[in-house]
């Protein structure tokens, strides 16, 4: 029965959203369908409830203030500076400048906390550079589009916060968490870059500038504004000086501070950057509503109780279990975007992931790693729709240019299985 009911609401949930509905009312359809036909409880005040507790949620309020200030810096000169200060000293490192993709991402992604304006600020500024200096567009793109998804890793990020709120864990935990595997996984995509460098000579131009180490410094100036802003934020997280949500509104005024500084804190980039985060969270908000009611409604009929009872009766090992997850995610992304993936799927796998011993800050890592995947694999990939918005190159190559930088995910995932330390280690010493 529960197999023609778990049916039912998936085939619900993809007609509606197949005919065009929004992603957060197509959840609250669905869930208010299955509790209508499943239950005997009122529907309209779970719903009225459920909505009203998940948007007045104190801990949500980190993500506007994140979004807004990654919209703030976005409109700011600071990748231009970061790669005025990046370039100089990458001139004698195999694959050369191709490495401002990936440093450029790393740290613009400890101030954005989105995967998709990480990718496209840092794009709108390296691809035109490398392309002019002679670097193939197969390797510039295809380490943008990996390196892109840093933005969900490196905290802050939008996704921990979900996710975080969804499983009711720390997200100054796993913001810290979420440091090492994302610093790791930068040195992966380096690490390729590099071998693909040594294999291909011929494809990479000569260095165009010898500047000395005096030279270096003085360029690296330009670093200052964003490096300060990510020790802010972070560091007053990490210290326990702030929560979250005030590190956020930390992160806000410094983001202001610095655009101040530029001469780019003009009205219309303050109502835009304003205007720009309000819309984004509104639809991430709508999208956390509906998922919170269709997680009580499925809770209702039962379904979690029984999913976790017949993956548990499966006896599956916890390698097996979380190679079962990976799949079923990267699956999954292929269809649906981060955020939904995680606020429709985590109602239901929390319990299961809890019985099987697996750490809920461990897990919200290796869920951010898989849905990193899916921002790269068509035809549903943000990361993927963001390049071809800037090179007009077909999605199916873009996703053939990123491969390469999926498996070392894959990769990443595997070695943080197997030395969970890696992921739990800093959190431990933040709890003491």
């Amino acid at each position: 029965m529960d197999l023609y009911i778990t049916a039912f609401l998936i085939v619900a949930l993809f007609t509606i959203l197949g005919s065009g509905v929004w992603i957060g009312l197509s959840l609250a359809g669905v869930a208010w369908i299955g509790m209508e036909l499943f239950t005997t409880r009122p529907v309209g005040d779970s719903m009225v409830i459920t909505i009203w507790g998940s948007a007045s949620s104190w801990t949500l309020t980190a993500l506007p203030l994140f979004i807004w200030m990654g919209e703030i810096l976005f409109r700011t000169k600071l990748s231009e500076d970061m790669f005025k200060g990046l370039a100089p000293w990458l001139e004698k490192l195999p694959g050369r400048l191709l490495h401002t993709n990936i440093i450029g991402c790393t740290i613009f992604a400890a101030v954005s906390g989105s995967s998709a304006a990480t990718c496209a600020t840092i794009g709108k500024m390296t691809l035109p550079e490398l392309k002019r200096r002679g670097y193939p567009d197969s390797i510039s793109i295809g380490t943008l589009a990996g390196a892109g998804t840093l933005g969900l890793l490196i905290p802050p990020s939008i996704i921990m916060i979900v996710y975080g709120v969804t499983a009711n864990v720390s997200i100054a935990r796993l913001f810290i968490a979420g440091v090492f595997p994302g610093l790791i996984l930068a040195g992966l995509f380096m690490g390729y870059t590099i071998i693909w460098a040594l294999l291909h000579p011929d494809q990479i131009p000569p260095a165009d500038q010898n500047l000395t180490f005096g030279q270096k410094l003085h360029e690296s100036r330009h670093l200052i504004p964003v490096v300060s802003l990510i020790a802010a934020v972070l560091g007053s997280i990490y210290t326990g000086v702030a929560t979250a949500t005030e590190a956020a509104a930390l992160g806000v005024v410094g983001s202001m501070l610095i655009a101040a500084m530029q001469g780019e804190l003009s009205w219309k980039n303050f109502r835009d950057s304003l205007i720009g985060g309000t819309r984004l969270y509104c639809m991430i908000a709508l999208i956390l509503a509906g998922a919170a009611f269709l997680t009580l409604s499925m809770g209702y009929i039962g379904l979690p109780r029984h999913l976790a009872e017949w993956i548990i009766g499966l006896h599956l090992s916890p390698l097996a279990l979380i190679a079962a997850l990976m799949v079923f995610f990267i699956i999954l992304g292929c269809f649906l975007d981060g955020i939904s993936m995680v606020v429709l799927t985590m109602g239901v796998l929390l319990p299961t992931v809890e019985k099987a011993g697996i750490d809920l800050i461990w897990f919200g890592i290796f869920v951010v790693l898989v849905v990193e995947m899916a921002q790269i694999t068509p035809p549903v990939g943000f990361n993927l729709f963001v390049l071809q918005g800037m090179t007009q190159r077909d999605i199916t190559w873009l996703g053939r240019q990123a491969f390469p930088l999926f498996c070392l995910m894959v990769a990443m995932v595997l070695l943080m299985y197997f030395v969970p330390g890696i992921a739990t280690w800093l959190p431990q010493q933040m709890t003491g």
